[in-house]
């Protein structure tokens, strides 16, 4: 599963194709390309993209705790002045089962808090958080099941000999 921002196509950016070359840009006498007016607000736009996507995965991994698998991946795109510029990025996460309901439910909430950690989680981010929420619900069910068969147990059972021992709530079943 993993957690990630919303990629420049999905962003609405108006440079969305890395592939295309930057029009209208030359090299000056000092070996830097000169940007039109309009590069150049394209090009602050991909930095401030860039930081926010930064931030935003980073987020991810400082609330992921033991849950991430690996860091950041970024997706990047070249802006005019040839620079790249991360404008998506994931964070791989394990959510998967523990090997008890406990075990499960701990996960869950910690893939939950690293999904929703960003200021402003994407819909993948809510997605992977209602995934989180349905595991740790399970996860309480399987416990108060659990709870409930054991606390049954020590309810019904009455011992028919006064001098047989009780096994109240250990889930052995005396009657063959």
């Amino acid at each position: 599963m993993s957690i990630s921002a919303s990629t420049a196509a999905n962003y609405g950016s108006p440079y969305a194709n890395p592939a295309s070359p930057a029009s209208g840009t030359g090299r000056g006498q000092s070996g830097t390309v000169a940007l039109s007016e309009e590069e150049e607000k394209q090009v602050e736009k991909l930095k401030a993209r860039d930081s926010e996507v930064r931030a935003h995965e980073q987020a991810h991994m400082a609330a992921a705790g033991g849950v991430s698998v690996s860091g950041p991946s970024y997706s990047y795109q070249q802006g005019p002045d040839g620079k790249r510029y991360a404008v998506g990025g994931n964070v791989s996460i394990d959510a998967s089962p523990g090997r008890t309901p406990e075990d499960t439910l701990r996960k869950a909430q910690a893939v939950q808090r690293a999904a929703l950690a960003p200021a402003e989680p994407s819909g993948q981010d809510q997605a992977v958080a209602a995934q989180a929420r349905q595991m740790a619900l399970q996860a309480m069910a399987e416990q108060a099941a659990a709870r409930q068969a054991g606390n049954s147990i020590e309810k019904t059972y009455q011992p028919q000999d006064s001098t047989a021992p009780a096994l109240q709530g250990r889930g052995i079943d005396t009657q063959a």
